[in-house]
């Protein structure tokens, strides 16, 4: 019996519609498996991995991306541990307490090692002693444990150009400090107070993340700095290396293998650093550099170690 032509075309076109439908389902699947697996850290940017954070420059009184960073990487399963990397002459003393915290917090869950730079110093050597080992360059200039509070005083240069500025005040040291007026005795013995409770409260966190006696802390805490390798025979640094020691030393913590990758984490690397950019600028400017320093937005007492 003959086979009526369109029935054989509409057969071969149900034939390829089930095919279809048959590979989409498997796509389907396959893709499942795969989103399945990476949500499981089996594939991918989820496979157990470690993380790297740079703190560079001077710490701001609002840590709060690095804050952030630290706190996301901590609660990722397939983080395993944290290459700290420090190159900071310190900052504003709440912004290193806010960073000391987070990085101590990642400590308690996953291992912390640090790599210091040039200078690790003040808050950016607070931020670097909940590491679990302390990597630094023999000519690293680190420690300068202690706090500074500056302020102005331009008092006298108005009363040469004739200018007097009155302020009322509800009590005696809410107009202390002063840029348009002198420190007062009772004024500069109230700010040495707030700068002893903030200094002490430095040395107790070294002595408490380093594991060392306070006393001792305070003899080496006069604020002056020391080298890397002057810090490692004074307790305050473990070990001389490079960043590569460091990623090392972690690979070996974490029983990872050598080959395992390292992801950047922190504030995005696209950002326009306008402050560095303005810098290069004015590089062969004359005093350039020693402005933009000092014009550092910080509030309150700073914890930094100053050239």
């Amino acid at each position: 019996m003959d086979t009526d032509p369109d029935m054989l075309l509409h057969a071969t076109a149900l034939r390829r519609r089930l095919m279809f439908w048959r590979g989409g389902a498997v796509a389907f699947f396959v893709l499942a498996c795969i989103v399945a697996m990476a949500r499981a850290g089996g594939l991918g940017g989820h496979a157990p991995h470690l993380v790297h954070l740079k703190l560079e420059g001077v710490i701001p009184s609002d840590p709060h991306e690095n804050v952030e960073a630290l706190k996301k990487a901590a609660d990722d399963a397939s983080v395993r541990g944290l290459v700290l990397e420090v190159n900071s002459p310190g900052g504003a003393v709440t912004g290193g307490e806010e960073l000391h915290d987070a990085v101590a917090a990642f400590a308690r869950r996953k291992p912390v090692v640090v790599s210091m730079g040039g200078v690790a110093a003040s808050a950016g050597y607070m931020v670097s002693v909940p590491a679990a080992r302390i990597f630094a360059n023999r000519s690293t200039l680190t420690g300068s444990i202690g706090v500074i509070l500056e302020s102005p005083d331009v008092s006298g240069l108005l009363d040469r150009v004739g200018v007097h500025v009155d302020q009322l005040v509800s009590g005696p040291m809410k107009g202390q400090p002063s840029v348009v007026q002198p420190l007062s005795p009772e004024g500069r013995e109230m700010l040495q107070g707030v700068i002893s409770d903030l200094y002490g409260f430095f040395v107790n966190v070294v002595a408490q993340d380093r594991h060392m006696p306070v006393d001792r802390v305070r003899q080496l805490a006069d604020g002056r700095p020391y080298t890397g390798q002057q810090a490692v025979s004074l307790g305050l640094v473990d070990q001389i290396g490079s960043m590569d020691d460091a990623r090392k030393w972690l690979v070996g913590a974490t029983h990872l293998p050598d080959t395992v990758r390292v992801t950047d984490i922190g504030p995005a690397t696209t950002r326009i650093n306008w402050r560095r950019w303005i810098s290069g600028l004015l590089s062969g400017v004359p005093g350039a550099e020693i402005l933009l320093n000092e014009s550092t937005a910080l509030d309150g007492a700073v914890a930094i170690w100053k050239l």
